[in-house]
């Protein structure tokens, strides 16, 4: 049966819709490649530590173990990125031969893909926040206050975020609760019936 012209308009619109989601895989992709700069620059870091580790102060060294937290950090954060955003928003993954694969992959929705997200931010900032400390007599104390200002600013929208998701989802088991309260009288009639039907 052939459908009607405004339906299958529709139908075509619908699908150049849900292939567009297809063009985010290429940012996900680039974000895999910018892993291997990150690599690069991490690799550059440990060379340096190393050459360095017989001349340098216990501070400078704290300092560039502090940078290598910092670029594993943002390693991790962008490898949850590009997974959990390629299945959220672009396609399934077939991990069913991989044995390694992780168990939260394939298991974050958008919503703990934010609240993951702005932890690891969170997370960062507190390393980068370290760092400053410990170079404390050469950063300013404008520079301080606007590091501890920022820093504040994220863990406090990571509260409010992870509040507010919680919230939300409480909610949402109330109203199921409550509509599991009103089916049961009519579930229970139900049930009556069909007792009374067998009896």
């Amino acid at each position: 049966m052939t459908r009607p012209v405004p339906q299958q308009i529709e139908r075509i619109i619908e699908t150049v819709i849900f292939a567009s989601r297809w063009i985010l895989a290429p940012f996900y992709l680039g974000l895999s490649l910018a892993l291997i700069v990150l690599l690069i620059k991490f690799i550059a870091e440990l060379v340096h530590i190393a050459a360095t580790a017989f001349t340098a102060t216990e501070s400078q060294v704290i300092l560039g173990l502090l940078a290598l937290v910092d670029l594993s950090l943002t390693a991790s954060l962008i490898i949850i990125v590009i997974f959990s955003g390629y299945e959220n928003f672009v396609s399934k993954i077939d991990h069913s031969e991989h044995r390694d694969w992780p168990e939260w992959m394939g298991t974050i929705d958008f919503t703990a893909l934010k609240i993951k997200l702005l932890g690891s931010i969170v997370a960062i900032s507190a390393i980068q926040l370290l760092k400053q400390f410990m170079s404390v007599n050469s950063v300013s104390d404008r520079d301080l206050f606007w590091l501890v200002t920022i820093h504040v600013v994220f863990v406090v929208s990571g509260l409010l975020m992870a509040l507010s998701d919680r919230i939300s989802g409480a909610h949402k088991s109330g109203d199921d609760g409550a509509k599991g309260k009103h089916a049961t009288p009519v579930a229970a009639a139900t049930d009556h019936v069909g007792d009374g039907k067998q009896a």
